[in-house]
């Protein structure tokens, strides 16, 4: 990776790692405040359903968090084909920025409710989740063949052209099914299903595509054998 490449890398994992110390920051300024149990999980309604000690609360996202950042850090390093994760690797640092933000946006929610504030977790949940969605719809065009980023089935490992196709229709899918999540944020207490429902739908239709896809063989026009696949 060019000097250049690693310095955009350092300052975006940077800035990630900024926001898990805005969560942690935010976590000591509010800790007198917080009770000994705080709520940290809510249902479709936005109900309360489940607590957890104080500084476990604290604490439980923000090293969260800090773990991904790092887990993101090395799977480049160690993966086989990290040389391909070089060649998108704009979009996936981006990627870990918006997952930290995601999670330590939920994080100051859930500190504010648990200091008397009037927040609705769930739909911010509902929303972030949204976002998040959207941008893996943008991101997965971009990812070269790994083996930890994108959708990973022994189909597209198994062949670019299926990798390929498989990744343009899951981008597709993300950014539908991120509008669907939107459309749910009007549908109250039914708001998680829009989120959970066309996400399984997209992770069962690419892993589905993917093995029709490499079970057809080579697209027409190509000599038909099978071994013409290129295997990585």
């Amino acid at each position: 990776m060019p000097s250049d490449s690693r310095l955009s890398t350092r300052l975006r994992f940077g800035v990630a790692a900024l926001l898990v110390a805005v969560g942690a920051a935010a976590s000591l300024a509010v800790a007198p405040g917080l009770p000994e149990r705080m709520v940290t999980q809510w249902n479709g309604a936005g109900e309360p359903t489940g607590t957890l000690p104080r500084t476990l609360g604290m604490w439980f996202v923000p090293g969260l968090a800090a773990g991904l950042i790092g887990l993101f850090a090395l799977l480049p390093q160690i993966d086989p084909l990290g040389e391909n994760i070089a060649a998108f690797r704009v979009h996936y640092d981006r990627f870990v920025v918006v997952v930290t933000a995601f999670l330590v946006a939920v994080h100051l929610a859930v500190l504010a409710v648990n200091l008397g504030y009037a927040v609705d977790v769930t739909t911010l949940a509902v929303a972030g989740a949204a976002a998040l969605f959207y941008y893996l719809g943008t991101l997965l065009p971009h990812v070269e063949p790994n083996w930890f980023v994108g959708i990973r089935t022994p189909w597209t490992l198994s062949d670019d052209a299926v990798w390929d196709r498989t990744h343009a229709l899951g981008a597709r899918l993300f950014k539908l099914s991120a509008a669907i999540a939107v459309v749910g944020l009007f549908a109250g207490e039914y708001a998680v299903y829009f989120l959970v429902g066309p996400a399984l739908a997209t992770a069962a239709a690419t892993v589905a595509y993917s093995y029709v896809l490499y079970a057809r063989g080579p697209d027409e026009g190509d000599d038909g054998d099978a071994s013409a696949r290129t295997a990585k």
